[in-house]
Formats: structure tokens, sequence, C-alpha cells
């Protein structure tokens, strides 16, 4: 038995009258145990799955469901019903299979059937804690690969070898997955993502798809590096080759991005904090080649920049040239809230955190201004010059 939104039911009596039998699947179900096992409080996600069984058509889903909602059908391809309901994201799908019919993430065939057991449709999925469902009716948990003992043991299993090598964005789920939830894949699927990543089926997927679960994995697990470890070993950096380093400066960069305080900064901003510790060190085409692969959004981007240009700053100079050295043309627009987190997982000494955590310039065009200078060519030089005078106080 699970809890669910009681708003949820109003929907449920209805599909009851046509005798078709709603069963929760995925990430909802299994968070919920997750949460169980862990006795943790940690809120249950909004968006909710739900597979129909013995529906007669996907047209009469759709007729059913426009009672309570605007039916979004992007997904009809997938048989897969989009409805908003208050503040739950709702997908309402058919069971179905997947058949691989050409290269890459996306070359599958997909059927959809109404009276397939759901043993059948689960056996599709990627792993074991996410082929478990809920009943509606019965109220009856369905477990046909043993996905609950798997989180109790807190261990990562493929439902099928056979399907799961189909499908190379796999290899970076079991990526995240490891570290979100600390769970040690077994012998079975490190042998299979390890053979994926050496016939170099990474290749096939697009920066967008391998940005979604870095995401993922960057922003929901406490211990990035435990997914970053999982990567290695399975050697994803046939794909990555611009991880390839010595264990130690490994190591270290690991430690310093699992120190990243993320409940201070937004999520786009995390995000550039840390990739920018992951690129720390790297030759400049190194690093260009790596972020090419994972993501092309320049303000993350344009974030990194400039805590690499801190990082050169702060590495190549004598500290007591420190006040000649940080310009204003770096950080006059940098956050130094970002700049500080980014520090701080470094653990660069609290004395030139609290003086960088100050530094932003104090004078700007506007107030110039207001004391009767009129915009011009040299406007830039003149705040150089005296952002150059606030640093040399700060830092004297």
């Amino acid at each position: 038995m699970i809890e669910y939104p009681n708003k949820l039911d109003i929907i449920f009596d209805k599909l009851q009258k046509y005798n078709i039998k709603p069963v929760i699947v995925g990430g909802y179900v299994r968070d919920y145990f997750f949460n169980k096992y862990e006795k943790s409080s940690k809120r249950l996600t909004k968006d909710i799955d739900i597979e129909l069984y013995n529906a007669e058509s996907f047209e009469q889903l759709q007729n059913i469901l426009c009672e309570f909602g605007n039916p979004n059908l992007n997904g009809k391809n997938f048989g897969v019903i989009k409805l908003k309901v208050d503040d739950l994201d709702i997908d309402f799908s058919l069971p179905r299979t997947d058949n691989k019919v050409s290269s890459g993430h996306t070359g599958f065939e997909v059927d959809t059937y109404s009276d397939i057991s759901f043993h059948k449709a689960s056996s599709r999925r990627d792993f074991t804690i996410n082929a478990i469902g809920f009943d509606i009716f019965n109220k009856k948990i369905l477990d046909p690969f043993g996905g609950l003992e798997d989180l109790k043991q807190k261990k990562l299993k493929m439902v099928s070898q056979e399907t799961f090598i189909e499908d190379p964005l796999r290899v970076l789920r079991a990526m995240q997955f490891c570290a979100r939830f600390e769970l040690k894949p077994d012998y079975e699927l490190i042998d299979a993502a390890s053979k994926m990543c050496e016939n170099n089926l990474l290749d096939e997927l697009p920066r967008e798809r391998i940005y979604e679960e870095f995401k993922k994995l960057f922003l929901k697990a406490k211990h990035i590096s435990i997914g970053l470890n999982f990567l290695k070993d399975v050697n994803g950096f046939i794909y990555f080759s611009e991880l390839n380093m010595s264990e130690s400066d490994w190591h270290i960069k690991l430690k310093y991005i699992d120190s990243v305080d993320k409940t201070k900064l937004d999520n786009a901003t995390n995000i550039a904090v840390v990739l920018a510790l992951l690129c720390y060190k790297m030759e400049e085409n190194a690093k260009q080649s790596f972020l090419n692969k994972i993501i092309n959004k320049k303000t993350t981007l344009k974030t990194i920049d400039y805590l690499h240009h801190i990082d050169s700053y702060l590495e190549s100079i004598d500290k007591k040239d420190f006040d000649n050295t940080l310009k204003y043309k770096i950080l006059k627009d940098i956050d130094t809230n970002t700049l500080k987190i980014y520090l701080e997982a470094k653990s660069i000494s609290e004395d030139i955190i609290r003086k960088i955590y100050s530094i932003k310039p104090i004078v700007h065009g506007k107030d110039l201004m207001k004391s009767g200078f009129k915009p011009s060519k040299e406007f830039d030089s003149l705040l150089q010059m005296i952002y150059e005078v606030q640093l040399l106080k700060l830092f004297n």
C-alpha cells in the first residue's frame, strides 16, 4: 500500500466505470519506498506516471480524461496523455513494448496494448527499482523483478540485459541513479555498461539527453562522486576522454565537487559551479571539448569562464600582488555568492573568501553620471581605475 494524492480518486472512480485499471508506476513508487526504507521525510515528486490497463483505445482515454483538464497529446505516438491537475503533472499511458529498429536512443518502434500483463509491460524498463507498480483498485504492490528487495539492499540491477544494452542513455541513467540513491551496481550491470562504452554507444546520444542526466546527477545527488566514479569504472571516459587524469588529481577534484553547498544557489548556477570544478585545471581545448558534449547554455559557460579566470589569478600570482590582478572587467558581472561557493568548495582560506565576497565594484556608470560625467569612450577606463583604488584599500 502506498499513499498518493487523494485528488486523484475522482479520476480513478471514473476509470473504474469503464473497467479501466490504473497502476501507478515508475519514479513515484520507487521514491515512496526509498523514502520509507531510508526513514526520510523527503516530499514525493509532483510527477506521477499511471499506466491504464483494459482501455478500449487511446481515443477513449482522451475522452474520459478531458473531463478533468486539458489533455496534452504530444506523447500520442507513445500512448501517453499528459494532464495537469492542480500542482500535479500526470502522465497517463497505455502499456507498451519497445523494439529496437535503429541505432541511437530514439531508434525504437513503440507498440501499445490494452491487455498485456504488468509483467510484460514492465519488462521494458531499465532497472528493477523502476519496474514496481501499485494497483489502485486492488491496493496491491506489483513487483515482478524484485525491485523492492533491491531498494532495501541498495542495489542497482537491470531488468533485462538484452533490452538494457539497446539504449545507450541507460549508462548515464545508471550513473545518476547510483549517486542519487547511493546504490551499488551489481556485476552484470557494470559488465553490460562497460561493453556499451567500449562499443562507443555513447557517441549515439544527443547532447540534450546527456545534459539531462548530468543535470539530475549534479542537482539531486548528495555525493556526485559516486556517479562520476561509476562512469569511470564502466569505461565511460572512452567518450569523456577529457576526464582522464592521475588518480590523485581525480580524487582531489571529486572532493571539491562533493563539497559544493547547493543550498545557497539556484539550479543553473549550481550546475555551472560543479562543471567549473570538473573542468578545473583542464587545458582550454580539452575543456571546450568536454563542455561541448554536455551543454551549450551561454550563461552557464560564461559563469564557468569567470570562475576559471579567478583560478588563474589565484594560482599564478604572489599573494602580495593580489590587489593588482583582480580586474574590474572580470568581476563586475560575476555574482559574489557564486564565487564564494566555488572557492569554499576548493578550501580557499576564509580570509581570501571574505575579501572576495565583498569585491563587487561599489562605483558604477550611473554613479559617474550623477556626478556630472557624460558617457564616453573613457568611461570603462575611469571605472577600472576607480575599481583598482577600491581593491588597493580592500587588500592592503
